[in-house]
C-alpha cells in the first residue's frame, strides 16, 4: 500500500481508519459520506414502553450499538430503564452481531440469539427462523434507515412490527469533499476507495448526480479498486453498477484493510 492514495468515506471512525491507512504507508483521502443525526423522541419512547407493558413484545431485535445505547440513554432520562429491562427479560432478544451484543450486555440484557457472520438481515432472519410470531408484537431498533427487508419478512409471518427510531443517516452538511473526490476519481488520482456502509455509496452517487457526474463516477470507480466492508455495502455498490474488487471477511475494519493491502501489493 506504500504511496497509494486510498479514499475513505467513513465518518464516525474516519480519523481512526485514516490513521490505520497511514500506518501502512498509504495516503488517506478523507471524504465523509455520511452523517448520523439523532432521531429519538423521548416522549414517543415513553409512550412505546408504556404500550409494551400493556402488550409485551415476543421478540426484540437490536441492530446497532449506537442505536441500542441511544435507546437506553432515553429510557434513563425518563426513568423507564427498569421497565424496559423487565420487558426484555420476558422477550426473545436478538442481536445483529457483536457490537449491539456488547451494548446490551453492558445493561445486563440476556441475549437469546445472535446473527452469524457477516451479520446481515439474512443472518438475523435465520437466527429467528423457528420462532412462532403470528399475532405477536416485535420491536426492532432501527439503524440509520428502516430495514424494509426485515420488517416485511416479520410482517409476512404475522408479526406486528414496531420500529424504534434512534438515529438516521443523512448527507454531511458540507459535501465539497465528496464532490472533490468525484473529480479526483475521474482524473484517476485515487488508487482505491473503501466503503464501510451501503449509504456511503448512495450518498456519493447522489452528490455526483447533483454535479452531473454520475456516469463519470461509475466509470471511474470501475477503473479503481473498490473495497467493501461486507455484503450489504457490496450490494449497494452493485446496484449502482460498480464492480467490487475486494470484500472484507469478517466485515470489520481490520479485515478490510488486510484485503486492501493484499490487493494493492
Amino acid at each position: 500500500m506504500k504511496g497509494k492514495r486510498i479514499a475513505i468515506l467513513e465518518a464516525r471512525l474516519g480519523a481512526q481508519l485514516a490513521d490505520l491507512v497511514r500506518q501502512r504507508g498509504a495516503l488517506p483521502v478523507h471524504a465523509p459520506a455520511l452523517a448520523e443525526v439523532p432521531d429519538i423522541d423521548a416522549g414517543a419512547i415513553g409512550e412505546l414502553v408504556r404500550s409494551l407493558v400493556a402488550r409485551p413484545p415476543a421478540l426484540a431485535v437490536f441492530q446497532t450499538a449506537v442505536g441500542t445505547r441511544a435507546l437506553f440513554n432515553a429510557t434513563d432520562g425518563l426513568g423507564l430503564t427498569g421497565e424496559l429491562l423487565r420487558l426484555l427479560e420476558k422477550s426473545t432478544v436478538v442481536a445483529r452481531g457483536p457490537k449491539p451484543s456488547a451494548a446490551l450486555r453492558s445493561r445486563g440484557v440476556r441475549i437469546d440469539r445472535s446473527a452469524a457472520d457477516p451479520f446481515t438481515t439474512h443472518e438475523v432472519l435465520v437466527a429467528i427462523g423457528n420462532l412462532p410470531l403470528a399475532g405477536s408484537r416485535v420491536i426492532v431498533q432501527r439503524y440509520g434507515v428502516a430495514n424494509a427487508e426485515l420488517d416485511q419478512a416479520l410482517a409476512a409471518r404475522g408479526a406486528e412490527v414496531v420500529e424504534i427510531p434512534t438515529y438516521r443517516w443523512s448527507l454531511p452538511d458540507d459535501t465539497k469533499a465528496l464532490a472533490d473526490l468525484v473529480g479526483s476519481l475521474e482524473r484517476r488520482e485515487i488508487d482505491a476507495v473503501a466503503f464501510t456502509n451501503a449509504e456511503q455509496a448512495r450518498n456519493l452517487f447522489f452528490v455526483a448526480r447533483q454535479i452531473q457526474k454520475e456516469g463519470a463516477l461509475r466509470a471511474a470507480l470501475n477503473a479503481t479498486l473498490v473495497a467493501s466492508i461486507g455484503p450489504v455495502a457490496s450490494a449497494a455498490l452493485r446496484e449502482a453498477g460498480v464492480q467490487v474488487g475486494v470484500e472484507a471477511s469478517p466485515p470489520k475494519l481490520g479485515a478490510l484493510l488486510s484485503a486492501l493491502e493484499r490487493a494493492l501489493s
